[in-house]
């Protein structure tokens, strides 16, 4: 498949994070995700990136979760509407078996390497995901939008020098 730029697959991290007010980086993850729209930019995910969400916003609070089953339901159905979802096909089994035959990849890891996969088969080349150190060794392959607070703005240098 051609890749489209206009695409942008979301990782699961970003999902929690738009949902969950309590995270620090709710305000940013919405903020991106309702910007990303508004440009017109197609936003993807696939089955994995839902259960995986599914899985995590669902766990105990003390464990990092909290959030109600029938809410983390509802969202659910709020992503297979707002978002493009994409097969997790034989085709995609059939990428990722070859990716990781060309970059090894173990345990957990595998998950990632199959959300790159999902990416290559469907012509999504951008990913946004605050784990970036995660898809680092798929540079070559997709580009990696950091959901990252921005820096904080040095102090102008003018400003500063004048008494």
């Amino acid at each position: 498949m051609t890749p489209d730029d206009n695409l942008l697959f979301v990782d699961t991290n970003v999902l929690i994070y738009a949902t969950d007010p309590r995270s620090s980086l709710h305000p940013l993850a919405t903020a991106t995700l309702q910007q990303m729209g508004a440009q017109g930019v197609v936003l993807v995910v696939s089955p994995q990136v839902l259960r995986e969400y599914l899985a995590v916003a669902n766990r105990s609070p003390a464990a990092g979760g909290g959030t109600p089953l029938n809410d983390v339901l509802a969202n659910i159905d709020s992503f297979r509407t707002a978002f493009r979802v994409v097969a997790d096909d034989p085709a995609v089994l059939d990428q990722l078996v070859t990716l990781i035959r060309q970059i090894p990849t173990a345990g957990r890891r595998v998950h990632d390497a199959n959300i790159v996969a999902t990416m290559l088969v469907h012509g999504v080349r951008r990913l946004l995901t605050h784990n970036i150190g995660d898809f680092a060794r798929y540079a070559q392959l997709i580009t990696v939008l950091p959901l990252v607070p921005p820096a904080p703005t040095p102090p102008d240098a003018e400003a500063s020098t004048e008494s």
